[in-house]
C-alpha cells in the first residue's frame, strides 16, 4: 500500500467534514483589500467632483459627499471604516462644506457600529474652535460617549484652551469641568496648566495661585512650567505691589519652586521698575546661593534700581563682583554705573571708567556721552564738556537732540552766549530745535547785552524752522527794538520774515 502524503490526507478530511466551505470573500485579507480599493475609489470620485484636500479648491457642483462614501465601499461589498469617515471630515473642513458635516456626525453616531477613534472628533473640534465655532466645539465634546468613544484628558484639555482663548468664554469653563466628571474623565495635571497659564493670561494671578495651591492637595506635584508662569504673569500687573509680589516668590519657594534665570530676570525686573532696589538685591544673591551664575543683564538691572535709591556703596561692591566673577559688562552696564558716580559728582572716575571700557574694547555710545555732559555741565565745568563733546564726535559717536540740548543748556546758564549762538546754528543745520525756555533765555540775555540785531536775525532763522518762539523771547525784543531802532522800525512781521 502507497502511504500517501500527510497533506492531502488532511485536505480529504476537510472536504469529507467541513459543513460550510471558506468564501474567497470572508477572508482577512481580501476584506482589507477590499476597503483599500474602496478607499481609492471613493478619493477619485471627490477629485472628480472638484474637492481636494487644498483648503478653498471646491467651486464646482458636487453630489453630497457622504453618499459617495457609502456607495464606493458599498461597490466591494463593506463598510466604511475610521480611515474613511476621517477622509470625508477633513476633505469637509479644507473645502469649507461646514453644511455637511452635521450629517456626517449622525450617521456617524447613529449607523455606524465601530468605536469612533477620538482624533477623529478631536480634529473636528479644533477646526470649530479656531473658526470661532466655540459652541459647536463644546456641543461635539459633550457628543463624544454617543460615537462609542471613551473621551478622554486630551479631548478635554483641547476644549478648555479653545474657550481660555477669550475672555468671552471663559464662563463656559465651570460647566465643562462638571459635566467632565459625569464623563468619567480625571483631570490630570495637563489641566490645571491649561487653566492656570489662561488665569495668568487674562492677569487673574490669585485664582492662579489658589488653582496651583488645589493641585499640590490632590497630589500633583509642582510644575517648574506652571510656576514660571504664575511669576511672568505676576511682574507684568500694574496694580501688584512689592510686598505683594515678594510673599507670592517665597510661598512658592517655601512649596519646592526652584527658580531658573528666567524667573530671576522678570523678579528682579519687576523690583527694579517699582523702585526697590535693594529687594532686587536680595532676589539676586538668592539666586547666587541656588547656584544659578546671575548674567550680565540681571547684574545691569540692579545696578540702575541701586542708582536709584541712592544706594552708592552697594553700587560700588556690586560692579567690583561683576568684574571679579568674570561677568563681561557691556555698554549698558557701564553706562548705568557711570551714571551712579557722576550722582556722586565723581566725574572724574567716571571718565575713568569710560577709558577702561574703551581699553576692553567696549565702545562707549551717545548714552554715555550724554550722562557726562549732563554732569560736567551740571558742576559748570563747560571746557570739559567741550573737550568731551568732540572726543566723542572723533570717535564716532552721533549726537543726538539731546546731547546739544545739554551742552546748550550749559553754555546758556554759564551766560557764554556767543559760544550759545554757534552752537544753536549747527544744531538748525540738523534740525534739532531747542528746548522753548532755552531759546528764550538765549534771546533774553542777547537784548540785555544789547545784541538786537543779532537777537533778531536769530529769531528769523527760527521761525523759518517753523519754530515758535515763547513769550519771554518775544517780550524781550518788543522792548529793547522800542526803545533803541523805535517801533517803526520793527514789526512782527519782520521779526517773522514773511514775504
Amino acid at each position: 500500500m502507497v502511504r500517501q502524503p500527510l497533506s492531502k490526507k488532511a485536505n480529504r478530511y476537510l472536504r469529507k467534514f467541513r459543513k460550510w466551505p471558506h468564501s474567497p470573500y470572508k477572508t482577512s485579507w481580501h476584506h482589507n483589500f477590499g476597503q483599500e480599493q474602496a478607499m481609492q475609489k471613493f478619493k477619485q470620485a471627490t477629485l472628480e467632483m472638484g474637492f481636494s484636500q487644498e483648503p478653498q479648491t471646491a467651486n464646482l457642483p458636487h453630489p453630497f459627499l457622504l453618499s459617495t462614501l457609502l456607495d464606493s465601499f458599498k461597490a466591494y461589498s463593506c463598510d466604511p471604516n475610521p480611515k474613511a469617515y476621517y477622509f470625508v471630515i477633513k476633505t469637509l473642513t479644507n473645502t469649507s462644506q461646514l453644511q455637511d458635516i452635521p450629517a456626517v456626525l449622525d450617521h456617524l453616531e447613529h449607523l455606524e457600529k465601530f468605536e469612533t477613534p477620538e482624533s477623529i472628533l478631536v480634529y473636528l473640534i479644533k477646526f470649530y474652535g479656531l473658526s470661532d465655532k466655540v459652541q459647536d466645539a463644546v456641543d461635539l465634546f459633550f457628543r463624544i460617549p454617543r460615537f462609542r468613544c471613551t473621551p478622554t484628558v486630551c479631548s478635554l484639555n483641547l476644549v478648555l484652551s479653545l474657550l481660555c482663548r477669550k475672555r468671552e468664554y471663559l464662563k463656559m469653563v465651570p460647566e465643562i469641568l462638571l459635566k467632565s466628571q459625569h464623563m468619567n474623565i480625571r483631570i490630570e495635571e495637563s489641566t490645571f496648566r491649561v487653566l492656570i497659564k489662561a488665569l495668568c493670561r487674562i492677569k487673574r494671578v490669585g485664582y492662579a495661585i489658589r488653582m496651583l495651591n488645589c493641585m499640590i492637595e490632590d497630589g500633583y506635584g509642582l510644575d517648574e512650567r506652571i510656576c514660571s508662569s504664575i511669576i511672568s504673569s505676576l511682574c507684568e500687573q500694574k496694580d501688584m505691589t512689592s510686598v505683594e509680589a515678594l510673599v507670592v516668590w517665597r510661598d512658592m519657594r517655601k512649596l519646592g519652586f526652584c527658580p531658573g534665570v528666567r524667573d530671576y530676570t522678570n523678579m528682579i525686573r519687576f523690583l527694579v521698575k517699582e523702585g526697590k532696589g535693594m529687594d532686587a538685591l536680595d532676589v539676586l544673591n538668592q539666586q547666587k546661593q541656588d547656584g544659578i551664575k546671575p548674567d550680565v543683564v540681571s547684574y545691569t538691572m540692579v545696578l540702575s534700581g541701586l542708582v536709584a535709591e541712592g544706594e552708592y556703596a552697594k553700587l560700588d561692591q556690586l560692579f567690583d563682583e561683576i568684574l571679579v566673577f568674570g561677568v563681561v559688562p557691556d555698554v549698558y552696564t557701564y553706562n548705568v554705573y557711570i551714571n551712579g558716580l557722576c550722582k556722586q559728582n565723581n566725574v572724574d572716575e567716571a571718565l575713568e571708567i569710560v577709558a577702561s571700557m574703551e581699553e576692553l574694547e567696549c565702545k562707549p555710545n551717545v548714552v554715555t556721552c550724554n550722562t557726562l555732559l549732563g554732569a560736567l555741565c551740571a558742576a559748570g565745568d563747560i571746557s570739559k564738556a567741550r573737550e568731551v563733546m568732540k572726543e566723542m564726535g572723533w570717535k564716532g559717536v552721533g549726537l543726538n537732540l539731546h546731547s546739544y540740548r545739554i551742552m546748550l543748556d550749559g553754555l546758556v546758564g554759564k551766560g557764554e552766549i556767543g559760544e550759545a549762538c554757534f552752537l544753536l546754528e549747527e544744531m538748525l543745520e540738523k534740525c534739532f530745535f531747542p528746548r522753548s525756555s532755552t531759546f528764550d533765555n538765549i534771546i533774553f540775555q542777547m537784548c540785555q547785552k544789547d545784541l538786537i540785531a543779532e537777537a533778531i536775525e536769530l529769531t528769523k532763522k527760527i521761525v523759518a524752522k517753523s519754530f515758535v518762539p515763547g513769550a519771554r523771547a518775544w517780550e524781550a525784543l518788543l522792548l529793547k527794538s522800542g526803545s533803541k531802532l523805535g517801533f517803526s522800525e520793527i514789526t512782527f512781521s519782520g521779526l517773522l520774515g514773511q514775504n
